[in-house]
């Protein structure tokens, strides 16, 4: 009997210093994700809202998916934020019926925040990669990708549209379709799942 009281004091204690480790561990990324300015509408990837976002985050709610997490709405972005820190973990545009000129307008938009893509894939698919020291490059990831080198990919920005972005538009019917933007970081999202399931168990 007394094997298994210290048994599961130790289990215990285990859990605990797994889940101050994993906190420190996404503490950190955050960090490192807020250096990179990440920046739409005044809103930092990683970065925690300032008192007046967090004003607008209680005047515009929206249904969140997790309980750990808060979500709301400034004009046309959403912003998901952790509860515990408010640090912005996503923001995202989404335009279910955008004409074509406003598309090619948001994306010269994201061209000025966040200058050449990454990868333009199809005119459809426009894809900014971070690592911790900056952007990458479209030349260097065709160079990781051709010397099959992984690249340590800290955040993204990712624009997908369901029409062509580059093709002229036609005055004369001018095509209408659907694109979104988000704003994220792989690495956080993955520590911040691991850590929810750490401390459900």
């Amino acid at each position: 009997m007394q094997k298994i009281i210290i048994y599961r004091i130790f289990t215990m204690i285990v859990i605990l210093f797994a889940g101050l480790a994993q906190a420190d561990d996404l503490k950190a990324l955050f960090d490192q994700v807020e250096q990179l300015k990440l920046e739409r509408n005044g809103y930092i990837l990683g970065a925690a809202l300032n008192n007046g976002q967090m004003k607008t985050a209680k005047d515009n709610p929206v249904e969140s998916s997790s309980k750990d997490t808060f979500k709301f709405k400034d004009k046309n972005l959403y912003v998901v934020a952790q509860k515990t820190s408010n640090r912005v973990l996503v923001m995202y545009e989404q335009f279910e019926a955008a004409p074509q000129k406003e598309i090619q307008s948001l994306i010269g938009d994201l061209y000025m925040s966040f200058d050449d893509p990454t990868v333009l894939a199809h005119d459809k698919v426009v894809y900014w990669a971070y690592t911790k020291k900056g952007k990458i490059s479209s030349k260097e990831f065709d160079s990781a990708r051709r010397d099959k080198k992984k690249l340590t990919i800290l955040a993204t920005v990712k624009c997908i549209s369901d029409i062509n972005i580059t093709e002229k538009v036609k005055e004369s019917e001018p095509a209408i379709g659907q694109v979104y933007y988000i704003i994220s970081s792989d690495p956080i999202l993955k520590l911040f799942q691991d850590q929810l399931q750490s401390n459900r168990m």
